[in-house]
């Protein structure tokens, strides 16, 4: 039974992808319609879009499936999970809104190896042009190298609690799950050749069929050209005679074979394969990266010329780069994967950079997750009304992101609140084997509450901090641009901070020098914490300095005046 909404009519998505809305604050929203549509967000307003869209072109919405794609070729990146965090919002805003939905994780596990991933042993090379899962597991704990790539993935999202339905490449084949399709794309295959030029210039598949079978002699797939598709008898012919991967050539072993496309011996391209997956596979959403947007345009195409079926609403997203402006890739070596930022920050924070941006590049690296721990902390003041929104919409806005953090099922009270930086220094000087006491023990002489501090919460997040303490030398301050007063005001405080003095001096002090460059204390407060705890507001600076270690702010302010903020 679906649900009949009364929302305004959506003219202009039945054959086209769209570009997210704009941000406030820089968290998606809601397009500015008068009307909060579900829970004020993006993912809301999409899923809303999606039960239009779908009821104009007549389908059923008993079920209403969305996609994320896990490639099984190298170690999945920071980014892989976030096609799985954002199609599965997609799918919980859909069930929010009356309807079934459920979220499909395909691993392209029958892919060909194209190159060796950063990392791992150059041995593998004799792997190149392998399906994935024929390849050993170099780490000896999968039944293959793509096997355990996708698990990688898998855990990410089970430790996430990203609820999802796996499907295999390698397996769909052998179970005859594509075959229809296959068969239609594979004697159409002219037209898909006519697409593939028109979209893109590439007359590969003008001259070739658009699937690579495996070849029976060397094992290898992508040196394979299918040249004829025996229909009647369900066979492909090809020639095992090379291809150009990644700008190198890849030898063929000149075998001229045939394979039975219903018996799993190949596979389609990508210039195929999207629109195969969606028809059979009924998907009604998929978001894409801005790198395969021309793999896209040409599967709906295909997909709505060949096979017949309305390609799924697509949203098309930028890729996140290291600090270097390089695209973050399992093959460069710049890998950055969901395991690492899971070491430091917690799920919600990791699944908070996933949706709180869909457009537009994002610079990343590991120094920016306590920046996002103490985020998700402010966002949680928001949903508990401890942090005040004047707008509302933009209230409706934060507190929905904070729910889809915990994937529509929020805690019924917030969790304690300490700035990353801060738990990292006291952790850092914590003895051995007290850390988790002696921590507290802090805590509470700044005014942190006995019942907050005997939570499993600052358990796990001390784990976070040791590990932090024990992969890198030191915390990173916030960069600010700093005008000339603040700068020789923080100048100052670095002489007094060389001095003997206690807490309470310490306290005065800053207030001195603030009403001395004419700034209001409360402001220059502000600036001190910014930089040393990455948040707007902290405990009394005298005794968390004392704490911290006096070496340890003057290095850390020195740092940050000679620091050029980020753009």
């Amino acid at each position: 039974m679906t649900k009949n909404l009364k929302k305004p009519p959506i003219d202009s998505l039945l054959c086209k992808s769209f570009m997210p809305p704009t941000f406030l604050n820089g968290v998606e929203g809601a397009f500015m319609t008068e009307e909060i549509i579900g829970h004020g967000t993006w993912y809301d307003k999409t899923a809303v879009e999606i039960a239009e869209r779908e009821r104009k072109l007549n389908r059923s919405l008993d079920m209403v499936r969305t996609e994320m794609g896990l490639g099984a070729s190298g170690l999945p990146h920071i980014g892989s999970f976030g096609d799985a965090a954002r199609s599965f919002a997609v799918t919980l805003a859909l069930r929010d809104q009356g309807y079934n939905s459920e979220l499909i994780a395909f691993s392209d596990d029958k892919d060909g190896l194209r190159k060796v991933p950063a990392d791992l042993p150059e041995t593998m090379k004799k792997y190149l042009g392998y399906p994935v899962t024929s390849i050993p597991d170099p780490f000896k704990c999968h039944g293959s190298f793509g096997e355990h790539m996708s698990s990688l993935l898998l855990d990410t999202l089970d430790r996430c609690k990203v609820e999802y339905k796996f499907i295999s490449a390698k397996k769909a084949y052998e179970d005859g799950l594509f075959n229809e399709e296959i068969k239609t794309i594979l004697t159409n295959a002219a037209r898909v050749g006519e697409i593939v030029k028109e979209e893109v210039g590439q007359e590969r598949y003008t001259e070739a069929l658009p699937y690579f079978p495996i070849c029976s002699n060397c094992g290898r797939i992508y040196t394979t050209t299918a040249h004829k598709f025996v229909e009647k008898e369900g066979r492909v012919l090809y020639v095992c005679d090379g291809m150009e991967i990644k700008g190198k050539w890849l030898e063929g072993c000149g075998h001229r074979g045939e394979v039975d496309y219903r018996k799993a011996e190949g596979k389609l391209s990508w210039k195929s394969e999207f629109a195969v997956r969606w028809k059979a596979l009924d998907i009604r959403f998929e978001a894409y990266g801005k790198d395969i947007e021309d793999s896209v345009k040409i599967n709906d195409r295909i997909c709505r010329e060949v096979l017949q079926y309305e390609p799924p609403l697509h949203a098309r997203y930028e890729m996140f780069l290291d600090k270097s402006g390089k695209k973050i890739s399992k093959s460069t070596g710049n890998v950055f994967t969901p395991q690492v930022w899971l070491k430091y920050g917690s799920p919600q924070s990791l699944v908070l950079l996933m949706l709180k941006r869909f457009v537009g590049t994002r610079e990343l690296s590991v120094v920016d997750i306590p920046q996002y721990m103490n985020e998700f902390d402010e966002l949680e003041d928001v949903y508990f009304g401890k942090k005040e929104v004047g707008n509302k919409k933009e209230l409706a806005k934060l507190t929905g992101l904070y729910k889809y953090c915990w994937w529509l099922n929020p805690p019924a009270k917030p969790s304690i609140h300490i700035p990353y930086n801060m738990l990292a220094y006291l952790a850092k000087v914590a003895p051995e084997g007290k850390t988790v006491e002696y921590v507290a023990e802090k805590l509470r002489r700044y005014g942190y509450k006995r019942e907050e501090l005997q939570t499993s919460s600052l358990r796990k997040r001390v784990g976070y901090v040791v590990n932090w303490n024990e992969d890198f030398a030191e915390i990173r301050e916030t960069t600010l641009e700093l005008n000339v007063e603040e700068r020789k005001a923080i100048e100052e405080l670095l002489t007094s901070l060389q001095q003997d003095i206690d807490t309470e001096a310490i306290q005065s002090v800053i207030f001195d020098i603030a009403r001395k460059y004419d700034i209001r204390p409360r402001e220059f407060f502000k600036v001190l914490y910014t930089i040393l705890l990455g948040t707007s507001a902290g405990p009394r600076l005298g005794p968390y300095i004392i704490a911290m270690g006096r070496q340890n702010v003057v290095e850390a302010l020195t740092r940050a005046l000679k620091a050029k903020p980020e753009p």
